[in-house]
C-alpha cells in the first residue's frame, strides 16, 4: 500500500521467511553454514535454537533453496503436535511417497527402502521439524530411532530440529540421554544488537528497491530497538506499521510518533507511551507485560535518517567455510 509513497518495488517488512530478504550478522551467518555442512557431510542429527522470530525457519529455508534440487529430498514438519504413527506418516507424504501403509511395520520398511534409495542415487533425504520444543517425549523417540537407518560410514537420513530455547530444556532431559547423545552439531542464533537491528532495516530497505535511505528518523530507529528487542520478527512488525501509519498521513518521514504509535498498537508498549514526547530509556520502556529490556537495547545515538549506519559488508553467505562446503560437492 505505501510502495509508492517510499520508491519501493516490494514490501521490506514483510513477516514471511523470504531467503530473498535474508541478513546475516555472524551468529546467524555461522549456523547457515552449520546447516549447510551438516547437510552435506551427512551428520544426522542437528539442533537450531533460538528466541522466537529471530530467523530460523528462514535459515533452513535458505539452505534448502541454494541446494541442487535434484541433490536433496526434503520433508518439512511444521507442526510438530502429533502422535508417533502421524508423525511417520507426515513425513512419509511429505516425502511424497504415496499409498502410505496402515501397518507401522509396513511403514517403516518402505520407509527403510525409500532411503536406502535416495542414498544409492548419492542424494540428500532431509527431514526439518519446526517448533521442535513442543515434541513429546514419545514422537522424540520416534524420531530417534529413524536416525538408526544408516550405512557402516554414513547416515541416510538428516534430521534438523529447529526450535526455541526450551528445547535446550527438553533435550536435557534424563529420559532423553540417549537422543541428546547423537545430536552431532548443536546450532544458537540470538537476537540482533542495536547496531545490526539498524543495519537490518537497512538491508531490508534496499532489497526492496529503496534507493534513498529507510525514511525512519534517528528517534524513530532508538524506539524501533528498543520495543523489538532486536528480534527481527517485531522489528518487521513495527517498521510495517509505522510505514503504514505514516502513509495514511502522507508522511515522508517515520518519525517516532508512528513508531510508539504501532508498539502500541502491537502491544508492545503500553497506551501511556503514545502521549511520550522523547524517546524514553530502555529500561523504562514498557514491553510485553512490563518485562524488563536487556541493557544492549538502550536508546541509540542521535543519528540522521539520511545517513543510517550501513552494513560493513555485504551480508551474503559467502564465507570461506561456505566456499570450500561448495567446492567440495560440486554446488553452484
Amino acid at each position: 500500500m505505501y510502495k509508492d509513497l517510499f520508491g519501493l518495488q516490494k514490501l521490506p517488512f514483510n513477516l514471511t521467511p523470504d531467503p530473498a530478504f535474508l541478513f546475516l550478522p555472524p551468529k546467524h551467518r555461522e549456523a547457515l553454514a552449520g546447516l549447510t555442512y551438516s547437510i552435506l557431510e551427512r551428520k544426522g542429527f542437528v539442533v537450531l535454537t533460538g528466541d522466537a522470530g529471530t530467523g530460523k525457519t528462514t535459515l533452513i529455508n535458505t539452505v534448502l533453496s541454494r541446494l541442487p534440487a535434484d541433490r536433496v529430498e526434503s520433508s518439512i514438519i511444521l507442526n510438530p503436535t502429533l502422535t508417533s504413527s502421524e508423525f511417520l506418516e507426515g513425513v512419509m507424504l511429505d516425502f511424497d511417497m504415496p499409498d502410505v501403509p496402515a501397518s507401522k511395520a509396513q511403514r517403516l520398511w518402505k520407509f527403510q527402502e525409500f532411503l536406502a534409495r535416495t542414498h544409492h542415487a548419492n542424494r540428500y533425504a532431509v527431514i526439518v521439524i519446526d517448533e521442535a520444543h513442543k515434541l513429546s517425549p514419545e514422537v522424540l523417540e520416534e524420531i530417534r530411532l529413524l536416525g538408526n537407518f544408516e550405512s557402516a560410514s554414513e547416515k541416510f537420513l538428516q534430521i534438523i530440529l529447529l526450535g526455541q530455547s526450551e528445547l535446550d530444556d527438553v533435550l536435557a532431559r534424563t529420559d532423553l540421554r540417549q537422543f541428546k547423545q547423537r545430536i552431532a552439531l548443536r546450532l544458537y542464533i540470538d537476537p540482533l544488537s542495536a547496531v545490526e537491528t539498524r543495519q537490518y532495516i537497512t538491508f531490508r530497505w534496499a532489497k526492496a528497491g529503496g534507493r534513498e535511505a529507510p525514511p525512519f528518523t534517528s528517534e524513530a530507529l532508538a524506539a524501533i530497538v528498543q520495543w523489538s528487542q532486536g528480534i527481527p520478527r517485531l522489528i518487521n512488525s513495527i517498521c510495517d506499521s509505522a510505514l503504514l501509519m505514516a502513509y495514511a498521513d502522507e508522511s515522508p518521514l517515520v518519525g517516532s510518533n508512528y513508531v510508539r504509535a504501532a508498539a502500541v498498537n502491537l502491544a508492545l508498549a503500553d497506551r501511556s507511551t503514545l502521549y511520550s514526547t522523547s524517546v524514553t530509556t530502555a529500561a523504562s520502556v514498557p514491553y510485553m507485560g512490563d518485562r524488563p529490556v536487556p541493557a544492549r537495547f538502550s536508546a541509540l545515538p542521535e543519528q540522521s535518517s539520511s545517513q543510517p549506519t550501513q552494513p560493513n559488508e555485504d551480508p551474503k553467505p559467502n564465507s570461506s567455510l561456505l566456499k570450500r562446503l561448495a567446492e567440495k560437492f560440486g554446488l553452484p
